[in-house]
């Protein structure tokens, strides 16, 4: 085209949206437009899980049932985030009851295993004062896999023999392996090969002696053979039979702890969503051992300024937002853990003037450190996928092997690695999150959701880490206070904040640090640094994000997929 005619055509033009401005410059950024569809929705970090879940739902299943096919698909096309060897929790808005509901699906810790024994075998570590990060003390009961057989018998419509069907069939017959999760996938079996623990681990994910890279067709027949036993023999092959059984073997066999009476006192436990209400958006997080709630509080503490006065990473709004995290954290540090274990001040923590007392402690300077809060007691790396169905049925789910690949342990012929969730445990004698057997630990995956006037508005997640409630809070605030739409609010440049307090029994005593993507202004960093916070640039670790919204004016789906990973968003 000639130079006055592209001339002419810009003039025909409509002015440049907010979603097609550059990030790079520091403006709203989208990758691409959201997915519109009217049936069904299904987003993912993979196409082909994503496929896998839309094939479900125009089958006739229910988005319970396309989750589960997703999240089985996932397990064998990126384990090196997730698969049937980690835990679960979901939010699902069921449409007939006109409900919210949630499930906590995560698993504990070995019933042998004592406090002392654990200290014990810590001190043969290089790392006694905590649980490592791989081998067989971080490994906790695996609970996935009742997750998935809990919500299929309380929302599924499918056999769950169709439901796993598609990821029995990819791993009989391999599937390309995609870019990042390639990537991925390279770090975490040189970390492998470097610890060399028992088992099939890197029989499983190093065949050739190296990871798959992008491109190259990966197999896993042992989990296609387990997958199978569970569509025709259900959970209790896994918590009470064959599986289980394998694993007690393998466990005593190689100085392991888990054993069968562990999987076979297991369960799932379903849970009431809780929720603040921020400028007329009721948000929903799942209650502790998870950190949903550091989300709420954050939000809680941001609701008492007028962020739509501020521009979206300025300085301003930066500031605001780091430092309620870091209240929020120190909070998340001391109280959240298992109210089996313990009593959370869970309202006191909630509570809007809780929130007021915090907000006060935000001052022009960032803080080197906080205390936690005195809350009233009152009575009262992870994958993320959401699906949505023709019946409005909605499900916002996370499900993790916790850091890395997990454990690094694999049991031969199972086809699966276990969980590093215990490396989640403190052993501070006196600690809500104090390491106990038969104990959930502490934990980082959160599905959210976002209720309004009543209804489902959207079902939403941020994978990552310590990134989920911070991620949760940046795609909401990106969109009720900056106006962004869906896709807009997940590719818009990110902040992460680290060094808070932890669980763990860390302490934040120099501020942490603020890392940023290449889109948040140069003046905005500037002005962050003379307000006395550490900024550096970040190169990735900024979560993996989803989420679907209901359209109730015109029947729609709208579907978003992170832009930083492989995967996408798909409806009909």
């Amino acid at each position: 085209m000639k130079p006055f005619a592209r001339l002419a055509l810009a003039f025909l033009l409509p002015p440049l949206t907010f979603a097609q401005v550059d990030r790079i410059n520091g403006k709203s950024f989208a990758t691409r437009s959201e997915v519109l569809a009217q049936h069904g929705m299904v987003c993912t970090s993979q196409p082909l899980a994503t496929q896998i879940g839309l094939d479900v739902l125009k089958a006739g299943g229910s988005a319970v049932d396309a989750a589960i096919a997703a999240n089985a698909a996932l397990g064998l096309m990126e384990p090196v985030s997730n698969g049937v060897g980690g835990d679960l929790f979901a939010i699902v808005w069921d449409a007939k009851t006109k409900k919210l509901y949630g499930l906590n699906g995560s698993g504990r810790s070995p019933l042998g295993l004592s406090y002392e024994q654990m200290k014990a075998e810590l001190a043969k570590t290089k790392t006694p004062a905590h649980i490592p990060p791989h081998g067989f003390l971080p490994i906790s009961v695996p609970g996935a896999v009742d997750a998935w057989f809990e919500l299929h018998a309380k929302f599924g419509k499918l056999p769950m023999q169709d439901v796993l069907a598609p990821a029995i069939r990819y791993a009989e017959e391999g599937f390309p392996v995609t870019q990042y999760i390639g990537y991925l996938w390279d770090i975490g079996i040189r970390n492998a090969q470097a610890e060399k623990f028992p088992g099939a681990f890197l029989d499983v994910y190093a065949p050739g002696g190296r990871a798959p890279r992008e491109g190259e067709i990966f197999k896993n027949p042992a989990l296609a053979h387990t997958l199978q036993l569970l569509a025709t023999q259900g959970r209790d092959v896994f918590y009470k039979g064959e599986i289980a059984e394998k694993i007690d073997a393998f466990m005593r066999a190689n100085g392991g702890f888990l054993r069968k009476a562990d999987f076979a006192k297991h369960t799932s436990m379903w849970v009431e969503p809780v929720s603040v209400n921020y400028r007329g958006y009721d948000v929903y997080e799942l209650p502790p051992n998870g950190q949903g709630i550091a989300a709420l509080q954050m939000l809680n503490i941001l609701e008492g300024y007028d962020l739509t006065k501020l521009d979206y990473n300025s300085p301003d709004a930066l500031h605001l937002m780091i430092e309620a995290k870091k209240l929020a954290f120190e909070d998340r540090a001391k109280f959240y853990a298992d109210p089996a274990f313990s009593k959370i001040p869970l309202r006191g923590l909630l509570a809007k003037d809780y929130a007021a007392e915090r907000r006060k402690l935000i001052g022009a300077r960032a803080a080197k450190t906080y205390d936690s809060g005195h809350p009233a007691l009152k009575d009262g790396d992870t994958i993320y996928l959401c699906t949505a169905d023709a019946e409005g049925n909605m499900v916002s789910l996370i499900q993790s092997n916790y850091r890395g690949m997990g454990s690094g342990i694999s049991v031969p012929g199972l086809g699966f690695g276990f969980q590093d969730r215990g490396e989640m445990f403190t052993l501070e004698p006196g600690h809500a999150n104090i390491y106990a057997p038969g104990k959930r630990p502490f934990h980082t995956i959160i599905p959210g959701f976002v209720m309004r006037n009543g209804q489902p508005w959207e079902a939403f997640g941020v994978m990552g880490g310590a990134m989920q409630p911070q991620g949760h809070v940046q795609v909401l605030v990106n969109q009720i206070d900056f106006g962004m739409n869906l896709q807009e609010a997940g590719d818009a440049a990110r902040w992460q904040h680290e060094g808070s307090s932890e669980p763990t029994g860390e302490k934040m005593t120099d501020g942490g640090t603020v890392q940023v993507e290449s889109g948040v202004p140069y003046e905005s960093v500037r002005a962050l640094t003379q307000r006395g916070h550490t900024v550096v640039a970040g190169v990735g670790a900024f979560g993996g994000y989803q989420a679907i919204r209901w359209d109730a004016e015109n029947h729609v789906y709208h579907g978003a997929s992170e832009s930083r990973k492989d995967g996408c968003a798909a409806g009909y």
